[in-house]
């Protein structure tokens, strides 16, 4: 039982480990939105990291349409890199738990 207990242990380190070398390499993956007509440009990191915001001259001459199209650019960017994130450390959390009987949270 108490070889079972630090087997346990080891593993969980083992994969907290994953989960932060995962969150690392996370900061080097790239995602780019754009709006519908190109106007904006938007890379994002998988953490939701700005890289870089690219804005089409067009855009600048109107104040309220350049906020519309941020929000709705930085909205879409976020919601894949949340969606990357969260896959990818679901990924590692799941492989590295150990089997513990009722606490199969990640099936």
């Amino acid at each position: 039982m108490f070889g079972d207990m630090m087997n346990m242990m080891g593993k969980l380190k083992e994969t907290q480990k994953k989960i932060e070398d995962t969150k690392k390499r996370l900061d080097t993956v790239l995602i780019d939105e754009k709006s519908n007509d190109d106007l904006l440009k938007i890379t994002i990191t998988a953490n939701r990291k700005i890289k870089s915001i690219s804005i089409s001259d067009d855009l600048l001459n109107d104040k309220e349409q350049l906020e519309d199209y941020l929000i709705l650019t930085l909205n879409k960017a976020i919601e894949r890199a949340t969606q990357v994130n969260e896959t990818e450390l679901a990924a590692v959390a799941k492989e590295g738990m150990p089997n513990i009987p009722g606490m199969d949270l990640f099936k």
